[in-house]
């Protein structure tokens, strides 16, 4: 005879082999086994959950402002290292708050520029192999173990965001912007590409290649500004209704 026997677990129901020899409150209480159980799906479910709720709740009140990347790799003697920190102290002076990812390079010119200002300067974190640590520029930290936590927040607090010359981390949080204003997940958001010479090669690219090719539309590459002007780019924030 087939065991018709249905096993409820909140939204799930389980029947025949996956029946549990036991039910959660047992399992709670059971004090025997391994620890392996806190590396579980269901358990990250709640880690993630409260990333969330610890990076919604230290920025709920942080106010106007901008999201800054760049490489990591960015050297104090770099001109782009001073377009950061110029940057980031122009906007501070106009009453934005900085939000970077909080590591060495660009970030570091950035968040040192929103502190030397008074401003506030945030750094978003992430657990990585490699360990960086947060720079010392910093005023308000919060560290994430996931990417898409993180992102979430970089998008979720600012108004727009500054992307300076950087490797795959920084393509990836301008990409993500750029998907999530073209299909209107996110709206009013500036994407200034600052340093002409670094993103000019990718914007013909996506204006030759990808819009000719019918990928994306005529009025896409719209989203994105570039300049190599600090004013300029603070302009695209500044007196706007965000």
């Amino acid at each position: 005879m087939t065991d018709s026997r249905a096993h409820r677990m909140g939204p799930v129901e389980l029947r025949r082999g996956r029946l549990p020899d036991s039910t959660t409150d047992q399992r709670l209480l059971d004090s025997r086994g391994d620890a392996g159980w806190v590396h579980t799906d269901p358990w990250r479910v709640l880690r993630i959950q409260a990333e969330f709720v610890e990076g919604f709740g230290s920025l709920a009140e942080l106010g106007p402002a901008v999201s800054i990347f760049g490489s990591a790799r960015t050297q104090p003697e770099d001109p782009m290292y001073a377009a950061a920190q110029e940057i980031a102290r122009t906007l501070c002076g106009e009453g934005y708050a900085i939000i970077t990812g909080g590591g060495p390079g660009a970030m570091e010119a950035a968040n040192k520029g929103a502190s030397q200002c008074g401003g506030v300067s945030v750094g978003l974190g992430i657990e990585l192999p490699h360990e960086q640590g947060m720079n010392e520029w910093v005023d308000l930290g919060i560290h994430f173990r996931y990417f898409f936590v993180r992102k979430t927040m970089f998008v979720k607090y600012a108004q727009g965001f500054i992307v300076l010359p950087g490797g795959f981390g920084t393509m990836d949080e301008l990409f993500e912007a750029l998907t999530l204003a073209q299909t209107r997940k996110v709206t009013s958001f500036p994407i200034v590409l600052f340093g002409s010479a670094y993103w000019g090669g990718l914007v013909d690219w996506l204006r030759d290649t990808m819009a000719v090719d019918g990928k994306i539309g005529p009025d896409d590459i719209g989203m994105l500004h570039v300049t190599d002007d600090v004013q300029e780019a603070v302009s695209y924030f500044v007196g706007k209704d965000t």
